[in-house]
């Protein structure tokens, strides 16, 4: 005698493809999250240490004696960094914003005229003994030896 095979063992095969499909798209989902997740944290690293990695660009690559100061400004801290033509680099934040101006060392700030680095609500050069210089922002900090006699030039 024959059996036949009922309608419940298409069911049970069509619910074990359904099983599997279901579960594959629920792996490429939660994959896909966890992906954007770690590029998004990757990019705002990248981007924080950015900041940091050009103000030492700009010291180390500018390192010479008397190149290197710090004043008060009416926008608050200002890295000056000399380039021996009578023209410098003043580094200094506003209103959230680090900006880079290049002018002659005297002039007034130009805040309209300045260059954007990024943003950053907090910028604090100073050094902290002779020829070691800490610039501190909001995404970190950065210890940078100087390499010329003398350190940051009063």
């Amino acid at each position: 005698m024959k059996r036949r095979e009922g309608p419940s063992v298409g069911i049970f095969t069509i619910g074990i493809a359904a099983l599997f499909l279901v579960g594959f798209l629920l792996l490429v989902i939660f994959g896909a999250k966890t992906y954007r997740n770690t590029v998004e944290s990757q990019t705002g690293n990248q981007e924080s240490r950015a900041i940091l990695s050009y103000l030492a660009a700009v010291v180390k690559g500018n390192d010479a004696e008397g190149a290197v100061s710090i004043r008060e400004s009416e926008e608050g801290p200002l890295l000056i960094v000399r380039d021996g033509s009578g023209y410098a680099l003043r580094i200094y934040c506003r209103e959230g914003v680090l900006l880079e101006d290049y002018g002659k060392e005297e002039a007034p700030l130009d805040p309209e005229g300045a260059q954007i680095i990024g943003t950053c609500g907090q910028f604090l050069p100073e050094e902290v003994k002779e020829g070691v210089l800490v610039i501190q922002t909001d995404e970190g900090r950065e210890i940078l030896c100087l390499r010329s006699r003398g350190g940051v030039a009063p």
